[in-house]
This record gives C-alpha cells, sequence and structure tokens, in this order.
C-alpha cells in the first residue's frame, strides 16, 4: 500500500507531513509514503498582511484540489489553518495528539511583553495576537509579519522588529523553541481554534486511507478542537478574524467533559468578549458560547474587521 501526501514546501509544513508519514509506518511497517510539495497562494503572496489577502484557505486550497482530483491521498494541516468547513468530498481523517499551545514571543534584545520599551515594534501576521497584545500595551505598534517560521525568526533576531510573536508549536517542532523570550500564558494570551493541533485530511470515500489514519486519531483532541472551531463558526468567521478559544478537558463522573474559552475582541483591543462554559457535546457548547458571544455584541466587533 502506497500513500501521497500533499505538502506545503516549508520547512514546518515538511516536518509536519514527515511525523505523520514516520508515525503511520510506526503503526504499519508496509506502507509505503511519499510527499507531493504544493506551493499555496499563501506560500506566494508575502508582501501584504494576511486579512489583505484572505485569511480562508489561503494556505489550503491548493493542497485541496490535489486530494480532490485523486492526485494525492491525503494532506497534513495546521488545524487552525484550516477552514471550519471542508469542501464536500473531503473529511478529516485524524487529528493526533495535540502539540504546544501558546502563544511565543522572541525578542533580540531578551523583552518580555511587559518590558517591551513604549512604542516597540511587535510583528504578527495574526490579528488575534495583534489584538491581544493592544489589549495589554496600547502602546505598542503591530506591525505585519509574513513568512515561514524561519524567515520570521530571522527577522526578530536581526532586529528588525523589536520582538515577534509565533505559535509556540510551530517552534518545537522545528527545535527552535530556544529563542523564546517569554511564553504567553492562556490568561495573556489565547491561542487561535486549533492551535497546536494537526488535521490530516482525506476524501470522505477513501475508507482505506480512513483505517489507516485512524490509528493517529486523538479523541480528546478532536472533541477539544472540534468545541474550539465551532465556536468559531457559530460567530460566522474564518482563520484570519480576531477570535480565540481554547478547550480542555476533564473526565467528571466517569463522563468526558470540555471546559471552554472564547474570546472576540476588537482589532485595536479595546473591546473584547470573554465567554466560558463547558459541557459534553463538543458542537453544542461551541454554538451554545458563540450565541452568547453574540448576544454580548461580538458582532459588532467582527463588522469592523473588513475580513
Amino acid at each position: 500500500m502506497r500513500l501521497t501526501f500533499a505538502t506545503r514546501p516549508s520547512a514546518l509544513a515538511r516536518w509536519q507531513t514527515q511525523w505523520v508519514i514516520n508515525a503511520l509506518q510506526k503503526i504499519h511497517p508496509d506502507l509505503e509514503c511519499e510527499e507531493k510539495v504544493i506551493t499555496t497562494q499563501g506560500d506566494k503572496i508575502l508582501d501584504k498582511p494576511l486579512p489583505e489577502i484572505g485569511g480562508k484557505g489561503l494556505f489550503t486550497q491548493e493542497l485541496e484540489s490535489e486530494l480532490l482530483s485523486s492526485a494525492v491521498h491525503c494532506a497534513v494541516h495546521s488545524l487552525k489553518d484550516l477552514p471550519v468547513e471542508n469542501p464536500a468530498g473531503l473529511t478529516v481523517g485524524c487529528i493526533p495528539a495535540r502539540a504546544e499551545v501558546r502563544d511565543a514571543l522572541i525578542s533580540a534584545r531578551g523583552h518580555t511583553i511587559s518590558t517591551l520599551p513604549i512604542g516597540a515594534s511587535v510583528g504578527t501576521s495574526s490579528l488575534r495576537r495583534a489584538a491581544q497584545v493592544l489589549s495589554l500595551r496600547p502602546d505598542i505598534k503591530t506591525e505585519s509579519l509574513r513568512g515561514n517560521v524561519d524567515t520570521r525568526l530571522r527577522k526578530a533576531l536581526d532586529g528588525q522588529y523589536d520582538a515577534i510573536i509565533l505559535a509556540g508549536a510551530g517552534l518545537t517542532r522545528l527545535g527552535l523553541d530556544s529563542h523564546v523570550t517569554e511564553w504567553l500564558s492562556l490568561d495573556v494570551m489565547l491561542p487561535a481554534p486549533g492551535q497546536g493541533a494537526l488535521a490530516v485530511q482525506c476524501r470522505a470515500d477513501d475508507q482505506t486511507t480512513l483505517n489507516l489514519l485512524a490509528k493517529l486519531e486523538d479523541e480528546s483532541t478532536r472533541r477539544c478542537v472540534t468545541a474550539e472551531r465551532a465556536f468559531l463558526q457559530g460567530l460566522g468567521g474564518g482563520c484570519a478574524v480576531p477570535v480565540a478559544a481554547y478547550g480542555k478537558f476533564r473526565i467528571q463522573n466517569s463522563e468526558f467533559r470540555i471546559e471552554l474559552t472564547g474570546l472576540v475582541i476588537s482589532v485595536d483591543g479595546k473591546k473584547a468578549i470573554k465567554v466560558v462554559g463547558e459541557g459534553a457535546d463538543a458542537l453544542e457548547l461551541g454554538k451554545r458560547l458563540a450565541n452568547e458571544a453574540l448576544t454580548q455584541g461580538a458582532n459588532e466587533i467582527l463588522a469592523t474587521c473588513n475580513v
């Protein structure tokens, strides 16, 4: 049996795809796997902020086209980059156990959020991160930061920004976490829905591939990220809007429970709606908290984002 994986060309995308391949081959020793490198629009357009060129599917559409044409069997994505709705004919075949969920700050001069000088420049590609930074430090200037992890890290270490903020999972996967100046606690910086998790996408009718991927599934991660993404979907938002969510699980009286925190924040950081709840049904919980946020005025905040 041979599986072909579509992957983006970045070091992180290749690492993530190879991790899935290695994990599958440990379980299925006779399985042969190969990669097909696909360059997406998000990889090509690097001179504009993400919200300006559209967040939904920016890093995934070309890979999904390869899947739908049957040119490949699987595509490995960072779940936070994957739109909440799969194209017809595709499904998320497995979600492995989640890695680091926190964001990380990197500063060549060793600054933390609290010690950055007044008017400091902080680079980020995310409205969510920029908004939460501004809510803490309205004096800071946030600037667009594009490129792969290595490129963004080099810009920080070269002093092009006073600090940058990246997803911690990418740094740990590439062995670059020694550069982290401050790990941002979830009280300071709530992550994007699905952050830290991988999603292996395949065709919904490809039962052979689905059976192979099933061994990598982590049920706890699946339920938590399902709640987070249901919160995002309930708000009508995509990957580029300033929405954050994090779910964690616990077992209560032999029942799986999810504790979900959701955040909608204005791009200037001045208005924020945070909702917290728990439940056993991931979809119901995410939708319920989205409705609570909308009742409290989330629509007005999202309407100002121009995405």
